[in-house]
């Protein structure tokens, strides 16, 4: 078996111990001050009636399962860093919160089902994986998808993936864009877009 590829992400917390704290504490804080830190849960929320199955893929510390589970969504959040899910389990207990490294992603393998209505990566996840895992990661949404669902990804440019190979590796993993947007808040997606949001069914 070869050895797994760590994400960016990893790399990240290796060189500085403190930055999984530094950003839990930052969506804490934003949190408090009442700023709107769930505006990806709620087109997520929109996209599916009640009790919808979710795969929140990257959950980090689990603002937006939180809120899906909240209203009223089987909630399964999926993150490669210990810390984050910790926090998840602290600020937003319902959800199942998993550590588990996207990549490699088998959650039947965990007794999880996989048939979810709805998988979401936000919060510039793409951009945080080792790039040599993103066709992998890209296919293990696919396997986890129900026949009707849906996957939405969410990220910046000038991150180190350009939207058109992103686009390219999704179509490679099985997966057939239906919606390109440059927001959360449902603004078109135009060639000057500094953010992407594609909304994918499986191919």
């Amino acid at each position: 078996m070869s050895e797994r590829t760590p994400s960016q992400w990893e790399e990240l917390a290796a060189a500085d111990p403190a930055h999984s704290a530094w950003y839990v504490e930052r969506f804490r804080t934003m949190a408090a001050e009442g700023k709107d830190i769930f505006g990806e849960a709620r087109l997520v929320d929109a996209m599916l009636g009640r009790g919808g199955r979710i795969l929140d893929a990257g959950c980090g510390p689990g603002r937006l399962g939180g809120y899906l589970h909240e209203a009223g969504h089987v909630v399964v959040g999926v993150d490669v860093d210990p810390v984050l899910i910790a926090a998840a389990e602290e600020d937003y207990p319902g959800p199942t919160w998993l550590v588990g490294d996207l990549a490699e992603l088998d959650l039947p393998g965990r007794g999880v089902g996989a048939d979810f209505d709805v998988i979401v990566c936000a919060g510039n996840v793409m951009t945080f994986l080792a790039p040599s895992t993103r066709e992998a990661v890209l296919a293990g949404f696919a396997r986890h998808l129900g026949p009707a669902g849906r996957v939405v990804v969410g990220f910046g440019a000038d991150r180190g993936y350009e939207f058109p190979q992103f686009l390219t590796d999704a179509a490679t993993a099985g997966l057939a864009v239906d919606l390109r947007l440059s927001t959360w808040d449902l603004r078109p997606f135009t060639d000057e877009s500094q953010f992407l949001v594609a909304v994918f069914s499986r191919a």
